[in-house]
């Protein structure tokens, strides 16, 4: 074989791996579009498939947080003491009854603001400018005075809800905290961003 045989072998070896990595490199060009348009849009993930939870190990007066549709979901396991404590509240707050249609589906448009008395299922966000309250459950806290029976602090302004999420009088948030839907798998398992009654 001749020296020039040789130089046209290793020419055509460099070109022909110089022609596969630039293909490959096309391809993945082509492919990553295509692939990327398999998933969901943006409008589609912030829209939120519905989100389940688990509470069957949700101690009493414990809350638990989940994320739905980029928002903090609260559970609460209220005990026989916090549900006999909410129509105490009545006078103190701004819509006791929950009578703002919007602050929560019809079927927990009640005392509790539940399907289960128990169970407190909640958007945990103020209505005021959108920060995150803090669950506070002790009772008369110093921070909060001797009229304060438990429930959901805002840091941020100084709104203040009670355990079942209804606000107020006299702070600066509007309205209720509210209620997502959601309906009971079983009896520990909850599926929220779905009404009972498209099950």
């Amino acid at each position: 074989m001749s020296t020039v045989d040789a130089v046209d072998l290793g020419r055509r070896r460099f070109l022909t791996a110089t022609a596969t990595v630039v293909g490959g490199v096309g391809a993945a060009f082509v492919a990553v579009p295509f692939l990327k348009s398999w998933s969901p849009s943006e409008r589609a993930q912030a829209a939120g498939a519905p989100v389940e939870a688990d509470i069957s190990k949700l101690e009493e007066g414990a809350l638990m947080t989940v994320e739905w549709r980029g928002k903090p979901v609260w559970m609460l396991k209220r005990t026989e003491k916090m549900l006999a404590e909410l129509p105490t509240l009545n006078d103190q707050l701004l819509d006791p009854r929950s009578e703002m249609a919007s602050q929560q589906p019809k079927y927990a448009q009640n005392a509790n603001r539940s399907i289960n008395p128990q169970i407190l299922v909640l958007v945990g966000i103020c209505t005021h400018l959108g920060c995150s309250p803090t669950f506070r459950p002790d009772i008369a806290p110093a921070d909060l005075g001797p009229a304060w029976k438990g429930g959901f602090f805002c840091p941020c302004h100084g709104s203040r809800f009670d355990l079942a999420g209804r606000v107020y009088k006299g702070v600066p948030a509007p309205s209720n905290l509210v209620v997502p839907s959601y309906r009971y798998l079983s009896d520990s398992r909850v599926l929220i961003g779905v009404d009972p009654e498209t099950a």
